[in-house]
């Protein structure tokens, strides 16, 4: 576990959460106690510029780039009167470099396995295993099921041969 990572999972700590905020900060990340992250987060590049707000939920084995920011579609709008309830990653999640996943009301869902492309604009659920890119954020192709190797997950469009 890197030690970033050890760092997200130790925010919340009683003696030394405010301490671990300051760290995490130094890497310019922003990740709020209120944040439920599941087991196995990896996160690349020591996550620089990663933001989530704190009604995230992150599932379990999400990866997370840096420059990744996870949050409200409407930022002028006080918190307490905004319509956006929650975002969840569900398990197995891709969040690529500078990809920006906002939502403007309810619940935004991304579902397992899915790979959010480098500085994609999501602004919408996905299903499960499919590949989004482009700003705002499209579908441009599925996952197979995921090949995990050593951090790494093997990506390729529905019929593209296998390399």
């Amino acid at each position: 576990m890197s030690l970033v990572t050890s760092l997200i999972y130790r925010r919340r700590s009683r003696l030394f959460g405010r301490l671990v905020q300051e760290a995490l900060a130094l890497y310019g990340m922003e990740v709020p106690a209120a944040a439920e992250i599941g087991p196995g987060l990896l996160v690349f590049h020591r996550g620089f510029g990663t933001v989530l707000h704190p009604c995230t939920t992150l599932g379990a084995n999400v990866t997370l780039y840096n420059g990744v920011t996870i949050g409200r579609a409407d930022p002028w709008v006080p918190q307490e009167e905004s319509a956006m309830r929650r975002v969840v990653l569900e398990d197995d999640v891709v969040v690529c470099a500078g990809a920006k996943i906002v939502c403007k009301t309810g619940v935004l869902t991304v579902g397992a396995g899915t790979v959010i492309g480098a500085n994609a604009v999501l602004t919408r659920s996905t299903g499960p295993n499919e590949i989004w890119a482009g700003a705002p954020a499209k579908q441009v192709g599925v996952r197979r099921q995921g090949v995990h190797r050593q951090g790494h997950v093997e990506l390729r469009e529905e019929g593209a041969p296998a390399g």
